[in-house]
């Protein structure tokens, strides 16, 4: 199993070229795996032993432990991501993986800010006494989040030589390591000339975005400085660093972008992910229908009015 995972990682990190963030994913779903199958088979030998029963048995202990449907669902993605791997490679004779189906889930529409709630966010950052630099950091991030809708790993990941500010643009290696180029508007970059020219010493192959010891920031540093922004919304609202892509693509479609363009400024690599904003706008324009339509409430009929 050891020899088998390290081949693995080599074949993710070297030639599939995933980001650190899913490699971490892929080798901590294999390594609970590896610990159940250390207690079906004691002996060792394990892998050349494992059968469909056997991976059927995995996904029914995952449900016992009470894990999503979503969460049995990138695991059994792993499986088979790892066997199909291990299958090409000789290491198995058969695929066990192949004949397991996914349950069914229910999608989820994607969470989004209304666009005053965007705009309240972005400028919440205001410039402080104590710390004017990470104030003028923090504008500059949730200026380029909602503009580009950048993940958060390409984000914090992007280096100084791929920010080109007089063209409003920002070069973007995305998953698989594929790269694309995103425009910005005008605010996003007046946000970022205000950070950028308070910060000294940015050259080619240094982070756009730093810790204050000039470090580049970490995903869950960047989720820190969403949530503490986030306060600034109204009580009932919720945001990440991921909702800010949801709302950037959403707010894009309701403007009357096209779709497939859309596809190619998230770096998607299936439209079908991207259309997923489009029951977004779908439930958007039942809700407002069902508000303002004289024959959208219950009982078809006009509302009642109030007696004087």
């Amino acid at each position: 199993m050891k020899r088998a995972l390290a081949a693995f990682t080599a074949y993710l990190r070297d030639e599939k070229q995933v980001s650190p963030h899913t490699l971490r994913g892929y080798l901590s779903d294999l390594d609970q795996f590896a610990s159940f199958l250390a207690t079906v088979f004691p002996g060792g030998g394990e892998l050349k032993a494992v059968d469909t029963l056997i991976l059927r048995g995995y996904l029914g202990y995952l449900h016992q432990r009470g894990l999503s449907k979503a969460s049995v669902m990138r695991k059994l993605a792993t499986l088979r991501a790892f066997f199909r791997f291990l299958h090409r490679e000789g290491r198995v004779a058969s695929n066990p993986a192949r004949a397991l189906h996914a349950p069914r889930q229910m999608k989820k529409v994607p969470r989004v800010l209304t666009e005053n709630d965007a705009a309240a966010l972005v400028e919440a950052p205001a410039e402080g006494k104590k710390n004017p630099l990470a104030a003028l950091r923090d504008r500059a991030i949730l200026e380029l989040l909602y503009a580009t809708g950048l993940r958060a790993s390409e984000l914090v990941g992007l280096d100084a030589e791929r920010l080109l500010l007089a063209e409003r643009l920002v070069r973007v290696v995305g998953k698989g390591r594929k790269e694309r180029i995103v425009p910005f508007g005008e605010p996003a970059r007046r946000a970022l000339e205000a950070y950028l020219g308070a910060r000294p010493g940015l050259r080619p192959g240094t982070p756009v975005f730093a810790n204050l010891r000039g470090k580049r920031l970490t995903s869950r540093s960047l989720q820190r400085i969403v949530e503490k922004y986030v306060r600034a919304l109204p009580a009932d609202a919720d945001a990440s660093p991921h909702t800010l892509r949801h709302s950037f693509a959403t707010h894009l479609l309701a403007r009357g972008a096209d779709l497939r363009a859309i596809q190619e400024l998230l770096g998607h690599a299936s439209l079908s992910t991207t259309q997923k904003y489009t029951h977004v706008a779908t439930a958007q324009l039942k809700a407002l229908y069902d508000r303002v339509h004289p024959r959208a409430r219950r009982g078809g009929g006009p509302p009642k009015e109030k007696e004087p």
